[in-house]
């Protein structure tokens, strides 16, 4: 390849009818400046190429990168998305067995207050009953204990015929009721 030192050095022999040396020589120096414009271009459009080169590898690597970064990030997406759907499953199973124990137990506590209200029923009606007989045993007595201490009103006393009337205790409340009240409170 020529250089333009080349050009320059080059000495051409005389003739005897030859070229004006004086314009053989400015046009080798415009064709020396324009092939070292050319050179310069050259050398700088080489440089942009390997530079352009590189560059271009350099994005081919990290958009390799890039594919498996988002190959990673779709692939961890759905691993996410499948432990959630798990974890949800779970909460969702555990807010059921949740539910079915808090049945049970609200079961169980009205099943014992279902029995503690018969066990309370029955201490109730027991009492009453005791109760009505300690009342009508002490009406006894004191029926008697009247007749003794007074003999003279046992002929005019005729305990079904007597204006009080005889007394019994209410069903519900344990109360002492007259039992015509109670007659007409069963009808």
């Amino acid at each position: 390849m020529i250089r333009p030192i080349d050009i320059q050095e080059k000495e051409f022999s005389r003739a005897v009818r030859g070229y004006k040396e004086e314009e053989v020589n400015a046009f080798l120096d415009e064709i020396t400046l324009d092939l070292e414009r050319l050179l310069n271009e050259l050398r700088e459009t080489k440089e942009e190429n390997s530079r352009l080169v590189e560059e271009l590898e350099r994005h081919r690597g990290s958009e390799g990168t890039v594919v498996e970064t988002l190959e990673a990030a779709k692939s961890l997406m759905a691993d996410i998305s499948a432990s959630a759907e798990k974890r949800a499953d779970i909460l969702l199973k555990n807010a059921e067995l949740d539910a079915e124990l808090m049945k049970k137990e609200a079961r169980e506590t009205a099943e014992e207050i279902a029995r503690e209200s018969e066990a309370i029923r029955t201490r109730f009606i027991s009492f009453r009953t005791k109760y009505k007989q300690l009342l009508e045993s002490e009406l006894q007595k004191f029926d008697s204990l009247s007749m003794e201490l007074f003999p003279e009103l046992a002929e005019d006393y005729d305990p079904e015929a007597s204006q009080a009337p005889a007394m019994s205790l209410a069903p519900v409340t344990g109360m002492p009721v007259s039992r015509d009240t109670l007659k007409k409170t069963k009808r």
